[in-house]
């Protein structure tokens, strides 16, 4: 099965990922998605971000029964920092059958070069690059293993939403109503 992995920390996940999840699963060859939550990224400010099993039940909600798509914990149970060669490498080994393949946008791309080992990643795994507003991927995009995806420009961001939030903005629409539940019953964000 040709498996996109879609990391992020979905600090909270928005209608942003959703929207380029379906997409993904519509307009490409990918088979199926899951969503990598990552957990505390050390280039992040640790003190908004929400803990790790809170944001997988968000992902978790937001997927509904969708089951094209999952939600995966598999970093938090990894070695700390969390590098995407060495998830790649555990979710080869724990499921030979699948075929994956990352999912990012350009403006990760543009970085691609400084992740670790990101040389044996392009060789072995096929990158889907979504477009991000004032990146075009850089040297790298007309790699053979690169396949740039059209999909729609999003310019909602899990930031937004959470300095709408804690300014006390309405944001019931930029999220599915499950999300924004939980996260209105949690009162996350607010402070």
């Amino acid at each position: 099965m040709k498996t996109g992995l879609f990391f992020g920390s979905f600090n909270p996940i928005h209608n942003g990922h959703m929207l380029l999840a379906n997409y993904m699963l519509s307009f490409t060859d990918l088979e199926s998605l899951w969503f990598i939550v990552s957990p505390h990224n050390p280039l992040k400010e640790k003190s908004s971000l929400l803990a790790n099993n809170h944001r997988l039940e968000l992902v978790k909600l937001a997927i509904g029964i969708n089951n094209k798509m999952k939600a995966s914990n598999i970093e938090f149970k990894l070695t700390q920092p969390s590098y995407t060669v060495n998830t790649l490498a555990h979710l080869q080994e724990k499921f030979p059958k699948n075929v994956f393949s990352l999912i990012m946008g350009s403006d990760n791309l543009q970085s691609f070069h400084k992740w670790k080992n990101y040389e044996h990643i392009l060789e072995h795994y096929q990158l889907y690059v979504y477009p991000r507003p004032g990146y075009d991927g850089g040297a790298l995009r007309n790699h053979k293993n690169i396949k740039l995806i059209n999909a729609p420009l999003v310019e909602i961001t899990s930031s937004f939403i959470r300095d709408a939030i804690k300014n006390k903005k309405e944001v019931r629409y930029f999220m599915p109503e499950s999300v924004y539940e939980y996260l209105s019953e949690m009162n996350f964000y607010k402070k």
